[in-house]
């Protein structure tokens, strides 16, 4: 199965892409899509889905993983990034591919085993996981493939269970 994991943000959406039968996983590919924080609000939503509609097209992932919403201590910072979840839910739904969102405590248990990892661990057993030579350096692309691999991870156990992908089913 291919997941695409993704990292949303209004500067920087990080998204990472693997291959995985549930218990090994491959990597296949990770960046950010990148928008100007002096372009409106409107226009970088709309660049971000622009960037997320072409990977689905190049890489036909069968399942999309996102984080679920946090409630931030900046209401105005947790605003733009639900507007951009919400562009990521819409492009995964046009896609018609199976979604499923994870908290990050749940993604960092299943990547660390410890739900207060810090940033640097997460990304130091992402690329042992994925068997990577160095780290990778986008905290927004590590964190994208954390969520990607968090979904593989549940995924056998979801099926056992009757479930096709996650709570969040589009």
């Amino acid at each position: 199965m291919r997941v695409l994991g993704i990292d949303c943000g209004t500067e920087r959406t990080g998204y990472g892409v693997i291959d995985s039968d549930g218990r090994l996983h491959r990597f296949v590919a990770a960046g950010c899509i990148r928008s100007s924080t002096k372009d409106p609000l409107e226009k970088r939503l709309l660049n971000i889905a622009s960037g997320l509609r072409a990977l689905f097209v190049e890489f036909r992932p069968d399942y999309a993983a996102v984080e679920e919403v946090f409630f931030a201590v900046n209401a105005k910072s947790a605003l733009k990034l639900s507007h951009v979840r919400g562009v990521a839910l819409l492009t995964v739904a046009e896609a018609s591919v199976v979604f499923a969102e994870y908290s990050p405590l749940e993604v960092k248990m299943s990547v660390v085993g410890y739900g207060r990892a810090e940033k640097s661990q997460v990304q130091q057993m992402v690329a042992s996981i994925l068997r990577l030579s160095d780290p990778v350096k986008s905290e927004d692309a590590c964190d994208a493939l954390a969520i990607a691999i968090c979904h593989a991870t549940h995924l056998p156990m979801l099926a056992l269970s009757g479930v096709s992908a996650g709570r969040a089913l589009i």
